[in-house]
């Protein structure tokens, strides 16, 4: 990444402090950095501090004479390979997403023809207000890449995601960006896809939900299943980068969210339930979560203990909404709608079954008997209608691009949805 050019923007709020190391990591990897700063961004760092690290011109005022004699807002708006946003608040993104130009900052951004990379940073009910949540869609439609903030304690006192991400992993953001401009081929060997706006899924927005359900029976035990999450995870990168608009629903999994992917969390099948249907409509939904059947029919608000007579305390059980088959009947139904099975046995005739009783399009089944969950690779049979399309073991990213090619291929067929 050696003599990349960066034009940094740098907006307000206390994580603005970590742009300082930033702009040191870049310069330390080669690059050129050129900083702007906007005006709440002066309340934390200085222009002092930042031309001595880029060893250049900061830049903050939108009507300086002598900077557009030396170089106008339209020069250094392009001259960059890639421009960084560093805390992109949750007023740089709105601005960003609606093509507000209203100072130094917002009109470089409307006027650049070069990639933007932002890395947002903001209290965390900022971070999840509907929103901010629609501002980021726009921008990742448009084909900014917004990467996931940090979660974490804070300077509010709150917790939850909405921290700017570490300089180092904003370093490797920008280098993944710049890649990928150059059409370079990423670590994991496979090539990378095209600009936004011709990628196979541009356009579209998919749902995927990931990972277990956590049933409490009381504050310290739960009911769940072994999933890890990974093929989930995995299928909502994959649809990521083939332009996608993505929903992550995740079950309770220590994985980092994908690039480009928004995230939800949740811990039982009633909340994930509940997030399914607030996220449509889509154009297909990947139901890959494996979603516990059953929860306790009544939680004890205090730890079961034992009293020494041996006696095992009975546990009642309830029903969990079968969400894969209320989607199929919802009014709301995605023109796609593709289930998951892990299956130990019979894994064909079991997902073909699961196939007429659920109302989906296709079952993804893969045999866990063999290779448990949690594993790296799979072998899956896509069942559908159609017949049963049976692939060789693959990895777990490998598997996720090829289903993004077959999603790709029957979303062609189909007009996009309407969000409104």
């Amino acid at each position: 990444m050696a003599a990349k050019r960066i034009l940094l923007i740098i907006g307000g709020g206390i994580a603005a402090y970590k742009s300082i190391e930033l702009v040191r990591l870049l310069r330390k990897a080669g690059m050129t950095v050129r900083c702007v700063l906007t005006r709440a961004g002066e309340q934390f760092v200085t222009p002092l501090t930042l031309a001595a690290l880029s060893e250049n011109k900061v830049y903050t005022n939108l009507f300086d004479l002598k900077d557009e004699v030396e170089m106008g807002h339209i020069e250094l708006s392009r001259e960059a390979d890639l421009v960084v946003v560093a805390p992109a608040t949750a007023d740089l993104l709105a601005k960003m997403a609606a093509g507000i130009a209203d100072d130094l900052a917002t009109t470089l951004l409307l006027a650049t023809d070069k990639p933007v990379l932002a890395a947002p940073a903001m209290n965390v009910r900022m971070w999840l207000h509907p929103a901010t949540r629609r501002n980021v869609a726009t921008l990742r439609s448009d084909g900014v890449t917004v990467i996931e903030p940090d979660e974490g304690e804070m300077a509010c006192g709150e917790y939850g995601p909405g921290r700017l991400p570490e300089p180092e992993a904003i370093k490797q953001a920008v280098a993944a960006a710049l890649a990928r401009t150059a059409g370079a081929v990423p670590l994991s060997g496979q090539p990378d896809f095209a600009p936004a706006s011709h990628r196979p899924l541009y356009g579209r927005r998919l749902l995927v939900t990931a990972g277990p359900t956590h049933e409490p029976i009381d504050p310290v035990r739960y009911i769940a299943n072994r999933s890890s999450g990974k093929q989930g995870f995995a299928i909502a990168a994959a649809a990521a980068e083939a332009g996608a608009e993505v929903l992550l629903v995740a079950g309770p999994v220590p994985l980092p969210t994908p690039p480009g992917v928004v995230r939800v969390d949740v811990e039982t099948a009633i909340q994930m339930a509940a997030e399914v249907e607030a996220a449509l409509p889509v154009d297909a939904a990947i139901m890959v979560a494996a979603v516990a059947d059953w929860r306790a029919a009544d939680t004890r608000a205090q730890k079961i203990k034992k009293d020494g007579s041996g006696d095992v305390p009975p546990l009642a059980l309830a029903e969990n909404p079968d969400i894969l088959a209320g989607l199929a009947k919802s009014a709301k139904r995605p023109p796609l709608l593709i289930g998951f099975a892990a299956e130990t046995h019979d894994v064909i005739d079991h997902a073909q079954a699961k196939l007429a009783r659920k109302g989906c399009d296709w079952i993804v089944a893969n045999d866990v008997s063999a290779d448990p969950m949690g594993g790296e690779t799979n072998r899956v049979h896509i069942v559908s209608k159609d017949g049963v399309d049976s692939w060789d073991r693959l990895p777990k990213q490998a598997v996720a691009r090829k289903l993004m090619e077959k999603i790709a291929d029957e979303l062609d067929l189909r007009s996009p949805v309407d969000s409104n």
